[in-house]
């Protein structure tokens, strides 16, 4: 699966579950991201294997684990994105970022994180 492909199957996805109805804040849109990110560490914090089964409301299978929940972030960054309608550019400005971060220095300059 293409970059592009993801984007385009995360946005479809939101649509046709209603998240897409009316307009949405892009805050609110990041939040939710980080909402998402913060479940992966909660994952890590109950000492969570990176993937495991439950099952929903419905009775279906549902994977959890960290790794889920980073997929959740990413589906959720990917829609984003393609609502925002700069998948290509994206796309571009990430392999532009990949190559300079080729070219910073050892730990940026003493960062410590």
């Amino acid at each position: 699966m293409t970059i592009s492909e993801l984007f385009r199957e995360s946005h479809e996805t939101a649509v046709s579950k209603g998240w897409w109805d009316k307009e949405r804040n892009p805050l609110e849109i990041l939040m939710l991201i980080n909402c998402e990110l913060a479940e992966v560490a909660e994952e890590f914090r109950k000492g969570k294997p990176d993937k495991y089964y439950s099952f929903d409301q419905e009775g279906n299978l549902k994977p959890e684990g960290y790794l889920a929940e980073l997929g959740d972030a990413l589906i959720r960054m990917a829609d984003f994105i393609e609502q925002l309608g700069c998948t290509s550019k994206f796309e571009l400005i990430l392999k532009e970022k990949m190559d300079y971060n080729k070219t910073r220095s050892y730990r940026h300059n003493g960062k410590l994180y």
